[in-house]
């Protein structure tokens, strides 16, 4: 079996001729040329491949494993971990005062899918600390800025979000931990959280828990909770290492997927914490964290099913079974191999066109993080908060769907564990289901960011993909009509749907709801669609100045032309899922069910 090809060529394509990165106004852009891009792309892909990607069955198979409340990770992930420490990659993007590389998120990103791909299991525990390190930036105070962004930036510790408790999940309304006044500035932490990624393990010498707790006397429901810093190891005041904190993990999750990451059930018996941010604002400073992580369990999902699509391929090239229906191209043999059939060609086409558009889109919603945050951009800020419950939602859906496709490739091979694909799919599945499930993704982007100042963000986006679409349009009739046309109608039926939430939605909320899950995919096809109209043009370009890797940018129309004939016109039917209101969906009553 194949193990892990990195699809360099691909980002580069995508950084270069598509996003156009080293000529962005965006500080830290104009260095990203050919040659620096490729250096730390292919070091990234080569770690992914010889170091990670051999793990990733090891992890699946041993787990982790609780003794004592201290966790061991799979053999073979401390030794990674140290590497990665050593390499520097754990602070890529993060900032250069506090021992981070200062380089793009975008970059980052491109990473973190290479390092996801080959592994995701273990590749959650960096990002994890990424999120932490973001928090802390954000909202910490000076003093916490200096004692644990160094350590965390170097990877000597990690970091964790503490929110769930068994009694809550999404509705954080519900959540009881306490944190009591010690007196002395710091919090007394008690309370159980569960579901804790990365929450005990022995890759690093110390774990900084960012834990969600009340403080008494506060308000009731969200408003009265605050974010709080509660390490493992409590921290004197030079950044060495003092008692063991008052924080245990007192159970592992038994997981369908993601085995070698340290799923954790946590106990506070009065923990030592210091306040992160303001009292009772936690949920502020948390979403710094919980936005950054839905994007990268968006970028998580993709990568699954990047992963599987290349096994997928490879196993169809191979697998003799059948005769193609034209006639023997393997007559030498005793059948030809599978990819000659439609079928299989058409779940292939479907996996690699939503395997590229997907990444396509993933780095250019990096881009816009790099442009609010570098440039102080409120358009790219506000577009991207759009765009992330769709990142998440419709990514990690698709990516789960496309994952299965390419285990249906593998036919009853693909069931069995000699193969990886059933752990791609278990892989998959998380990304569905955390940081918000995808319900709760497409309720967030109709009932809240939809209609965000007047629908502003939403109208900035189809006048982006309708400008685009304005500029590209040329003498081409076969552009205009295979790629330009069935933009613009998507376009329009995200417009239409819209318009109907703002008018059947003001009538009874329920006639939005019962749409949500499709608007966030209609939302989802449009972005790829754009994403596709964008490559096929930079292809087109490379093609007519003479590309030395033509049948590559062929390629790439023909996958374009794919996504825009065979999986863009889904927009048309979310629409009139949208259109036929709350009714079918509220038809029985409760008991009914």
């Amino acid at each position: 079996m194949p193990g892990y090809t990195p699809p360099i060529a691909d980002f580069q394509f995508l950084l270069h001729d598509v996003l156009d990165v080293q000529n962005a106004d965006i500080p830290g852009y104009a260095e990203l040329d050919r040659d620096f891009t490729g250096a730390i792309l292919d070091e990234a892909g080569r770690l992914g491949t010889e170091l990670l990607e051999p793990l990733n069955r090891t992890g699946d198979r041993e787990g982790c494993r609780l003794t004592e409340g201290a966790v061991r990770t799979p053999d073979g992930f401390p030794a990674a971990f140290r590497t990665l420490r050593e390499g520097g990659w754990i602070g890529l993007d993060a900032p250069e005062e506090f021992g981070g590389q200062g380089l793009p998120y975008l970059l980052n990103s491109a990473v973190t899918e290479m390092f996801s791909a080959a592994n995701q299991a273990f590749t959650m525990y960096q990002g994890l600390t990424h999120g932490a390190i973001s928090a802390i930036f954000a909202h910490g105070s000076d003093t916490q800025k200096a004692l644990f962004l160094p350590r965390l930036v170097a990877g000597e510790w990690t970091g964790t979000m503490n929110l769930t408790e068994p009694q809550c999940g999404t509705d954080l309304g519900l959540l009881r931990t306490k944190a009591e006044p010690s007196g002395d500035g710091s919090y007394a932490i008690s309370g159980e959280k569960i579901f804790i990624s990365a929450g005990e393990h022995d890759l690093a010498d110390n774990i900084i828990h960012l834990v969600l707790a009340r403080i008494p006397g506060g308000p009731d429901g969200i408003r009265g909770i605050s974010l709080f810093i509660v390490p493992k190891y409590l921290v004197n005041e030079d950044g060495s290492l003092g008692a063991r904190n008052a924080v245990t993990c007192t159970h592992l999750e038994d997981k369908m997927g993601i085995h070698g990451n340290a799923t954790c059930a946590m106990r506070y018996d009065g923990a030592r914490g210091w306040l992160l941010g303001q009292e009772h604002r936690g949920m502020q400073a948390m979403f710094t964290m919980m936005n950054e992580a839905r994007l990268g369990v968006g970028l998580q999902g993709h990568a699954q099913a990047a992963i599987a699509y290349q096994h997928a391929a490879a196993y169809a090239r191979e697998r003799l079974q059948g005769r193609a229906a034209g006639g023997a191209e393997n007559p030498d043999g005793p059948a030809d191999p599978i990819i000659v059939h439609p079928d299989i060609r058409r779940s292939l086409m479907d996996q690699r066109a939503f395997v590229e558009g997907g990444r396509a889109l993933l780095l250019w919603g990096a881009s816009l993080i790099d442009r609010a945050h570098r440039n102080g951009d409120a358009g790219a800020e506000a577009l991207i908060s759009l765009l992330t419950p769709v990142i998440k939602g419709f990514l990690t859906d698709e990516g789960f769907t496309m994952a299965v496709q390419a285990q249906q490739v593998f036919g009853g091979h693909g069931y069995i564990e000699d193969n990886p694909m059933a752990q791609f799919v278990r892989d998959a599945r998380i990304t569905m289901i955390y940081e918000g499930a995808n319900g709760i993704q497409a309720l967030d982007l109709v009932g809240r960011k939809l209609a965000r100042d007047g629908g502003q963000q939403m109208i900035g986006f189809l006048d982006h993909v309708r400008d685009w679409a304005a500029q590209n349009d040329g003498d081409d009739e076969t552009f205009t009509r295979t790629i330009i046309a069935p933009l613009l109608a998507a376009a329009d039926d995200l417009q239409a749907a819209g318009l109907y939430f703002m008018k059947e939605g003001v009538k009874d909320p329920d006639n939005a709801l019962a749409g949500s899950t499709d608007f966030l995919h209609l939302f989802g096809h449009l972005c790829l669609g754009f994403m596709w109209a964008r490559m096929a043009r930079a292809a087109q370009a490379a093609l007519e100045n003479g590309a030395p890797d033509a049948q590559t940018q062929e390629a790439r129309l023909a996958t374009a032309r794919y996504y825009m004939a065979r999986r863009l016109p889904a927009t048309a039917l979310h629409l009139v899922r949208i259109r036929s209101g709350a009714a079918p969906v509220m038809a029985l009553a409760p008991g009914q069910f």
